[in-house]
């Protein structure tokens, strides 16, 4: 099993400028688009920005294994799928820094233990907001599940809208991008796959 890069984990391992670089950047990007920064509309903008980018992009200062960390034992002899569907996401393409979102469709097979239902959701929104590609995303929602919660399984499937094809480029509003990631018994099982697929699409 491969362990977390440190870039999955969240650790920071570059230095953070201050918020007066941030913002002074933000004051360049402005004068780049052909505007005047210093125009009324546009005088605490920069400022806006900067703590803007710290809320969208705060998974950034979470790892996973705070969210993950935390499981439970007593399920009652519980040994199917779990699932949660349908967790809306946003995050931004790591090539433009546009948006991306739709929806996160997570399941496992517990060995013994089971997560807090919502444990999944916030681990959705840990790697979301962090700059991505949905490809990178989906294999580091599952690999963190396998690595810290240890299942007998575990499938993800993103689907997602990419503003980066709708705003810009072709331009093609309304085609979304499907990634999956099998591990486990999962992986092994394309029986299991298709009853994953069955469920998260029903």
């Amino acid at each position: 099993m491969d362990t977390l890069s440190q870039r999955d984990c969240g650790s920071i391992a570059y230095g953070r400028p201050t918020a007066e670089e941030a913002e002074a950047a933000v004051r360049t990007l402005i004068r780049w688009a052909g505007d005047d920064p210093d125009r009324e509309g546009l005088l605490e903008t920069p400022g806006r920005v900067a703590r803007a980018y710290r809320e969208l992009f705060g998974g950034y200062d979470i790892a996973p294994e705070e969210v993950l960390a935390k499981t439970f034992g007593d399920v009652g002899g519980y040994s199917d799928m779990v699932l949660v569907k349908s967790i809306p996401f946003f995050s931004h393409c790591e090539h433009h820094m546009v948006p991306f979102k739709g929806q996160a469709h997570i399941a496992y097979i517990p060995n013994e233990r089971v997560l807090g239902l919502s444990k999944i959701a916030r681990l959705v929104d840990i790697f979301a907001r962090r700059l991505q590609t949905q490809e990178a995303m989906t294999a580091q929602i599952a690999s963190a599940l396998t690595e810290f919660l240890k299942p007998r399984g575990v499938a993800v499937l993103l689907d997602a809208e990419h503003m980066c094809m709708a705003m810009r480029g072709v331009q093609k509003q309304g085609a979304t991008t499907v990634t999956t990631a099998f591990k486990g018994d999962f992986e092994m099982s394309a029986a299991l796959q298709s009853r994953f697929f069955l469920l998260a699409r029903s």
